[in-house]
């Protein structure tokens, strides 16, 4: 499908119609997962590739229902014009019904990828007039190498979490040969989750923090082979990218150093650029400038996909009713449960909190009255607790989350994770006090305000992740770029 963004630019032509081909010295093709926060995260990077390199041309792919998602019209006013968009086959049948199979639509994808996206990148290569110089890839996407290996380019990936969880995927045939996966069906036996990875950089990291797929689960899912192939192929890309910066995960591990060819930290994207504008009237940030006390506000939010039981919603909602804090809560209709619903119903009006479908999440982490966010504990939304300076309590459910929380709470201590994994009235209470208390909260406050520094010293004009940029774009744009 041609790109809804329309690009404004005045070469040559015939019959009056403009070739891109002689708009731009290069093309890269960049192809997202388009699932959760994986596109969304992809697409900060490239925007900032596309600033940097004006000249060149990169053509972003993914499903129709994601860019409808991504490139609203709001964010097109916003987005550099050398970017053009193309949709790719979703890989759902004609005529498919869903049976409800978890993880349904990312299987079918899957299956139907490698093939989808090559028709998708000779359509674009027809379209614009001119061969595709640089694959851009989601990690996930092992079967790139061998794309880019067709297209004689070089294969840079994208990886959406922290340099702990990109070990572990890269290490998994190791894991597996140490621990093994006989009898180990899930994380109820204490006697061996609770064992340390015995591995060269993962000697912190519990067996029950690592993710589905790797020695828990279905291993014969088309989502645990899709990790294991991306951590046998990974070692072959041109470099590996992502938002993070290094002084976050120092040292990096010397064996993930030897196998990967380059690790580039060029985040946090949301410290490397300024937050996008909001309406002023914007309702979160309204009701938050009401706000009397700062660092008071409890900000709770899961993500795209992660959503609590009906058991931890009532825990969650107890919890704020015991405690008084002021809340904001962003939660969609269709994921409140009729418990949750009548409870708000008659105690909302007595409680200082705000319950929304949707929150601008950077813009309402950097407000000062916010003093906790209440988190899934996705990568970015680490990242982006960390640039608003917000300590953070962790209830992980999935992939990376659980390692990455067991990160904030024993390696960065900039926060806590909730007691036994779950939400209950009386340990999120005790996870309120720990974090929103004025002393016992001061050290999470003070370790995330030195957390931050480092993060603005990275992408500041020596740091290492502008240093990791520009080696990026060195690669991408096929030269020795200069500043």
């Amino acid at each position: 499908m041609a790109a809804p963004l329309p690009i404004e630019i005045e070469p040559s032509s015939t019959n009056g119609q403009p070739h891109l081909a002689d708009a731009y010295n290069r093309h890269v093709a960049v192809v997202a997962f388009p699932f959760t926060s994986h596109a969304s995260a992809l697409l900060e990077t490239v925007r900032r590739l596309a600033t940097a390199l004006p000249n060149t041309l990169f053509s972003f792919f993914s499903t129709s229902k994601s860019n409808s998602s991504l490139f609203s019209n709001n964010s097109i006013d916003n987005m550099p014009r050398n970017i053009r968009v193309y949709d790719v086959a979703d890989g759902v049948p004609e005529g498919y019904v869903f049976v409800g199979k978890p993880q349904e639509d990312i299987e079918l994808f899957m299956n139907a990828a490698p093939e989808n996206i090559r028709r998708s990148l000779d359509a674009s290569v027809a379209d614009i007039g001119k061969q595709i110089s640089c694959l851009i890839t989601d990690a996930f996407l092992w079967f790139g190498v061998h794309l880019a290996d067709e297209l004689g380019v070089p294969w840079v990936t994208f990886w959406i979490s922290g340099l702990k969880s990109l070990s572990v995927h890269v290490h998994t045939d190791l894991i597996r040969d140490t621990i093994g996966t006989q009898g180990i069906t899930g994380r109820e036996n204490d006697l061996i989750v609770d064992k340390n990875v015995n591995i060269q950089g993962l000697s912190n990291v519990r067996i029950k923090d690592l993710a589905e797929g790797v020695i828990f689960g279905n291993l014969d899912s088309v989502i645990s082979g899709m990790l294991l192939q991306m951590g046998r192929l990974l070692p072959r890309a041109t470099a590996v990218f992502m938002n993070g910066f290094e002084e976050l995960e120092l040292p990096i591990p010397n064996d993930l150093k030897s196998k990967v060819n380059k690790l580039l930290n060029v985040g946090p994207s949301n410290v490397a650029s300024p937050l996008p504008p909001l309406p002023p009237s914007d309702a979160c940030l309204s009701w938050l400038d009401k706000q009397q006390a700062p660092s008071s506000v409890v900000y709770i939010s899961f993500g795209t996909v992660a959503s609590p039981a009906e058991k931890e919603q009532m825990a969650i909602a107890e919890a704020l009713e015991a405690t008084g804090a002021p809340f904001l809560w962003s939660i969609k209709d269709s994921c409140k449960t009729p418990l949750l619903n009548e409870f708000l119903t008659k105690t909302l009006s007595k409680l200082n909190g705000m319950v929304v479908p949707w929150a601008p999440q950077p813009h309402v982490l950097a407000h000062d009255s916010v003093g906790a966010f209440v988190s899934h504990c996705g990568w970015n939304s680490i990242m982006e607790t960390i640039a608003g300076r917000v300590p953070m309590i962790c209830r992980p459910y999935f992939a990376d989350q659980r390692l990455n929380a067991r990160m904030v709470e024993e390696v960065f201590e900039i926060g806590v994770t909730v007691e036994d994994g779950v939400f209950t009235r009386e340990g999120l209470v005790k996870s309120l006090e720990v974090v929103l208390s004025p002393e016992s909260g001061r050290k999470f406050r003070d370790n995330i305000k030195r957390v931050k520094q480092l993060a603005v010293e990275a992408v500041g004009p020596q740091g290492s992740s502008t240093r990791n940029f520009k080696s990026l774009l060195d690669i991408v744009s096929g030269s020795n770029y200069q500043v």
